[in-house]
């Protein structure tokens, strides 16, 4: 396998990771997301060229009131090894030791602590990510809005893969897969 493919193989976790975190501070209120109609990628740079990544496992539980926030919270569980590079050699690398050890570490989660109005009538949730064991206190802008009687929300979270132990070894070279990765989310919940 290249070293291209092999890194576009083991930074599209970390994104998933931070997609999830995302996802759970966006998640619909009375429940679960529907997972049909969500979308979650992770955009990183593998020697200067943008690649993404899909999450295909992300299971969502979320209250969500925009007229009642401190009552609303979140809670996201990703399965790791659901990251898809659009190769089994890739997929299969990812979910390896050097990248997201999906085997020691199966999930990623994202659990809310608040969410507070913020500029141009988003949401910033507040809440701790842990990926590979390693947590940390993120806060996620989250755009919302009803399309019916569902709830939709979209969102970026940056995030540093290094700082979640993602990309061990020659991996932790930033000068061929980049320390950046963008996780960007669409979440789209049945209103109750």
């Amino acid at each position: 396998m290249s070293s291209s493919p092999r890194i576009r193989t083991l930074l599209a976790p970390v994104g998933v990771i931070a997609t999830v975190a995302a996802i759970a501070f966006s998640a619909p209120s009375f429940g679960a997301a529907d997972p049909a109609k969500n979308t979650v990628t992770a955009t990183f740079k593998q020697m200067n060229v943008p690649v993404d990544g899909t999450f295909n496992k992300v299971n969502a539980t979320v209250q969500f009131d925009p007229a009642n926030l401190a009552a609303s919270k979140a809670q996201l569980d990703v399965d790791v090894a659901s990251f898809d590079l659009g190769s089994a050699d890739y997929n299969a690398e990812v979910a390896g030791k050097d990248w997201f050890d999906a085997k020691d570490f199966p999930h990623a989660t994202f659990v809310s602590t608040s969410i507070k109005p913020a500029a141009n009538g988003s949401f910033a949730v507040s809440g701790t990510l842990t990926i590979r064991g390693k947590s940390s206190a993120v806060v996620v802008p989250v755009q919302y809005h009803k399309n019916g009687t569902s709830q939709v929300f979209d969102g970026t979270l940056p995030v540093k893969r290094l700082q979640y132990g993602i990309g061990q070894g020659d991996w932790k070279d930033t000068s061929i897969v980049a320390d950046d990765v963008q996780l960007k989310f669409h979440i789209v919940s049945n209103g109750h």
